[in-house]
């Protein structure tokens, strides 16, 4: 069997890992010419952890970066308003693990042949029939495989050929990511928390390796304009925030800090069709607020091998096989996540104040619980 995945970000290389493991070639071929992740920082949450380590990557993923050890929720001005302890998300539900997404995608490449992925490959759609399905490229290549995920993200071509749904959904706000070599000074290894204010949160996680990454969002139009650069606008806007917001800010290159918009679409429950199917952002986009959005696409890779392996030999079953087993999940953590984003972002002083007290008043047996169905599932 082969198979075809459109998009090398990290749920197209998870695929080609997994896949090539139950016996399916894969190639996968991305548009960029080359290969080089755009973002900062990421979290692999435990249930992202286990995924990888049926797949033999999580101790190289580890290795490039730093155990999440534990985290806090604070005010803007500083206030811990809830604390997990080291440990004790480690001790609940296994290690998850902080690290640059460059360092990811190196390790899951790691696991790959050098011929595996082939760049600057520009998928323009595909046909299919009872016989296989054809991936067609700008340039004229036509891939012919027996199976075709697409992997490629948000707006994906693969997406758009099978489904005429809307454009994604604006979810209301923008953010800022940044990375900073900063070492252990300003946050111990392996620690995080996360900062609210009115209409606004600043993030910031110690990844390892003297790196620090960072995030803001704030409540703004869509395709906000800026006058001023990227590092004025984010110190406009949390320049006064407790320390060391501000000193992570002006310690970051404004070359390295990046901007988008935030995302998401409204959970569909089959992502495919015949021979074709959707894995990650294409199938599920989310938004941010939970670190999910690498970490289902690696689950989803897990449960696709596992599919095509229960299924051999009838590809288009276990293709919706596929689509089945992940859509109620990948469904309920799209919404938790849009839920969690809707209270960071609240901007009514009432019901700022309030969310504040509660998270303070909550016991941290019942904050942990609430992670219980996302970090604490296992594929």
């Amino acid at each position: 069997m082969r198979a075809t995945v459109i998009g090398a970000g990290i749920g197209g290389l998870t695929t080609a890992i997994a896949l090539r493991q139950v016996g399916v070639e894969t190639k996968v071929f991305e548009q960029a010419g080359e290969l080089r992740e755009i973002g900062a920082g990421i979290t692999l949450w435990a249930n992202a952890m286990k995924a990888l380590r049926k797949l033999g990557t999580a101790d190289a993923v580890l290795a490039a970066g730093a155990p999440v050890k534990g985290g806090e929720v604070r005010s803007w001005r500083g206030e811990v308003l809830y604390e997990a302890p080291a440990g004790a998300l480690e001790k609940r539900y296994g290690v998850s693990v902080g690290l640059h997404r460059a360092d990811l995608q190196t390790a899951l490449l790691s696991a790959l042949p050098d011929d595996a992925v082939r760049l600057d490959a520009s998928c323009e759609g595909f046909r299919q029939d009872e016989f296989g399905v054809t991936a067609l490229f700008a340039d004229g290549w036509e891939e012919h495989g027996d199976l075709l995920v697409g992997a490629d993200g948000l707006n994906s071509t693969i997406r758009a050929q099978l489904f005429s749904d809307e454009r994604p959904v604006y979810a209301g706000y923008t953010a800022w990511r940044g990375v900073v070599e900063a070492g252990d000074d300003l946050l111990w290894d392996g620690m995080g928390f996360e900062s609210w204010g009115r209409g606004a949160r600043f993030g910031l996680l110690n990844m390892g390796w003297g790196r620090l990454y960072w995030f803001a969002t704030a409540n703004a139009p869509e395709g906000g304009e800026y006058a001023a650069g990227r590092k004025e606008e984010v110190l406009r806007r949390f320049g006064r925030w407790h320390e060391p917001l501000p000193t992570v800010i002006r310690a970051t290159e404004e070359s390295a800090i990046l901007r988008h918009d935030v995302y998401d679409r409204e959970p569909i429950k089959r992502w495919g069709e015949g021979r074709v199917t959707l894995l990650g952002d294409a199938a599920h986009p989310m938004t941010p607020n939970l670190g999910q959005g690498a970490c289902q696409a690696i689950e989803d890779a897990i449960v696709l091998a596992r599919c095509l392996r229960e299924e051999e030999g009838d590809t288009a079953s276990a293709l919706r096989l596929y689509e089945a087993r992940r859509a109620d999940r990948t469904g309920f953590v799209v919404r938790r996540s849009r839920l969690v984003g809707k209270i960071g972002q609240l901007e009514n002083p009432f019901l700022c104040r309030l969310r504040d007290a509660l998270t303070k008043a909550a016991p941290l047996r019942a904050q942990l619980r609430q992670l219980d169905a996302i970090v604490g599932y296992e594929v």
